[in-house]
C-alpha cells in the first residue's frame, strides 16, 4: 500500500527557493520503503483561508516562513502542531524569544558574546496607566554611566531585532544621546562594539546541517555573502557550527542563522535570532544551491520518519553543563552533543545515506538547467530594475553554476 506524505510550504515573498525545492523534489521521484507499502511526498503551497479549530490536520510537514510577522498563518501554525504536524519553526518559540531572550539564555551557557544593557524607552504613549506606572516606579538614571559600564564604540539597536528600525553606530556620550533620543517608543540594547574583528561569520543552519559563510555586512546586499573556501582553521569552523546548531536546538528552530564576528581568535556571536533567514539567490548566490537541498533534505527526513514538534523547550540539561568547572570549549562540545540528539542527526545522516544517495546528482543536474536559470531571472526581475536584469541573470547564475562545478569536484562526479 503507497502512502502519501504531504509537505506544506507556507509562505511570503519568496519566489526562488520554493520553484527550486518543487523541482528537486519531483526529480528525486522517492518512493521510501514503509510498513506494508510505500512512502512518497507531495509538496503544496499553503494558502491562507478560514480555519476550523477542530479540522483534521492535512500536512506532515509545514516548512514556514511567515509566522514571525502574519498572525493569521501563526495561529493556524500552532493549531498544526497541536494536532501533531512537525513546523519549521517552533512557532511559540519565534513568537516568545525576543534576541533580547537569546542573549541572555546564550549568555547563561557561557557564549562570548560582546556586553548588553537594555535600556527603557526614551518615550511613552500619552495614557493614563503607562504615565502612572512611569511615575511610580520608573528610576531615574544616568545614560552616560549606563554607556560607560558597556564602552565605547558600542551599538545601539531594537532589542527585538530589526536592523532597518534604526540600529546605530555610538562611538562618545554625545552620539549616545542623540542615538537614544532619537529612539522613540521602541526599548532598545546598547552592545560593546567587537575591537579589531577580522572575520565576520553567518552560520546558516537547517537541522543538523550547517554551513559557515564569510559574510561582508559593508557589501550591497546581493554580494555580501562571501565566495570563499579557507577563511576559517577546522577549530573556527566546529566552533561556528557547534554554535548554530546548539542555539538552534536549544530554541527549537530549525531555519535559523547565527552571526559572529573573529577577534584575537574568538568568535562573539553577535546576532543569532533570525529564524527566517535569508533564502533568496540574488542574496545567496553560490551558497543558495547548499540551502535549497539542505531544507529538502531535512524536510523530507521529517515527513518520512513522521517527526513530532516539541513544544517546550528544554534547557535543564544545557544549564547543568554550564554550571560546572569545565572549559567553555568544552561546554561547547557537551551541548553540542545535545543539540545533535535534538535533531536526531545520526539517524539523519543515514537516512541520507540510505534514501537519498542521489539527492546531490540530482541537485547539481537541476541547477544546470534552463528551468534553473528561470526562476533565477524570475526572481531577478522582482528586485532589480529592468534594464539590470540580465545583467544580474547572468551574475547569478554563473554563481551557481559555479557551485555545481565545486559540488562535481568535491564528489569527484566531475569531467575526467
Amino acid at each position: 500500500m503507497s502512502q502519501t506524505r504531504r509537505i506544506g510550504l507556507s509562505l511570503g515573498a519568496d519566489h526562488c527557493w520554493p520553484a527550486c525545492y518543487e523541482e528537486i523534489v519531483k526529480r528525486l521521484d522517492l518512493k521510501l520503503p514503509a510498513a506494508g507499502g510505500t512512502v512518497d511526498f507531495s509538496v503544496e503551497r499553503v494558502k491562507v483561508e478560514p480555519f476550523d479549530l477542530q479540522a483534521t490536520p492535512n500536512y506532515d510537514v509545514v516548512l514556514d516562513r511567515i509566522t514571525h510577522w502574519f498572525p493569521t498563518t501563526r495561529e493556524w501554525i500552532k493549531k498544526l502542531a497541536i494536532d501533531g504536524t512537525y513546523v519549521l519553526n517552533n512557532p511559540w518559540m519565534i513568537q516568545a524569544a525576543e534576541k533580547h531572550t537569546t542573549y541572555v539564555a546564550m549568555m547563561r551557557l557561557g557564549f562570548p558574546i560582546p556586553k548588553t544593557a537594555l535600556l527603557p524607552p526614551k518615550e511613552y504613549p500619552d495614557e493614563a496607566d503607562v504615565n502612572t506606572t512611569i511615575r511610580r516606579y520608573n528610576k531615574l538614571f544616568s545614560l552616560d554611566t549606563v554607556g560607560d559600564s558597556v564602552g565605547y564604540p558600542l551599538f545601539m539597536k531594537p532589542y527585538d531585532g530589526g536592523a532597518w528600525r534604526g540600529v546605530s553606530k555610538v562611538d562618545d556620550r554625545a552620539a549616545l544621546h542623540a542615538a537614544y533620543n532619537a529612539s522613540g517608543t521602541q526599548v532598545m540594547h546598547l552592545q560593546k562594539a567587537v575591537d579589531d574583528w577580522d572575520l565576520f561569520v553567518r552560520a546558516i543552519g537547517i537541522g543538523p546541517q550547517i554551513n559557515c559563510v564569510k559574510y561582508d555586512p559593508a557589501a550591497p546586499l546581493h554580494a555580501r555573502y562571501v565566495v570563499d573556501f579557507n577563511f576559517m582553521d577546522a577549530q573556527g569552523w566546529t566552533t561556528m557550527q557547534r554554535y548554530a546548531r546548539v542555539i538552534n536546538a536549544f530554541f527549537c528552530w530549525d531555519y535559523n542563522s547565527c552571526e559572529a564576528l573573529r577577534s584575537g581568535g574568538t568568535f562573539h556571536p553577535i546576532d543569532f535570532a533570525n529564524a527566517c533567514p535569508d533564502s533568496q539567490v540574488t542574496s545567496l548566490h553560490y551558497h543558495f544551491p547548499w540551502t535549497v537541498r539542505s531544507l529538502v533534505a531535512w524536510t523530507l527526513f521529517c515527513a518520512y520518519t513522521e517527526r513530532k514538534p516539541r513544544f517546550n523547550p528544554n534547557w535543564q540539561p544545557y544549564f547543568d553543563i554550564a554550571d560546572t568547572d569545565l572549559p567553555f570549549e568544552e561546554k561547547l562540545a557537551r551541548y553540542d552533543q545535545l543539540a545533535r540528539t535534538y535533531f536526531d542527526a545520526d539517524r539523519f545522516d543515514e537516512f541520507r545515506r540510505t534514501h537519498l544517495a542521489h539527492l546531490d546528482e540530482v541537485c547539481i543536474e537541476f541547477f544546470r538547467t534552463t528551468r534553473a536559470r528561470d526562476i533565477i531571472r524570475e526572481k531577478v526581475a522582482m528586485l532589480f530594475p529592468k534594464h539590470e536584469i540580465e545583467q544580474f541573470t547572468e551574475h547569478f547564475y554563473g554563481l551557481v553554476q559555479f557551485w555545481c562545478k565545486t559540488e562535481s569536484d568535491r564528489l569527484g562526479t566531475g569531467p575526467a
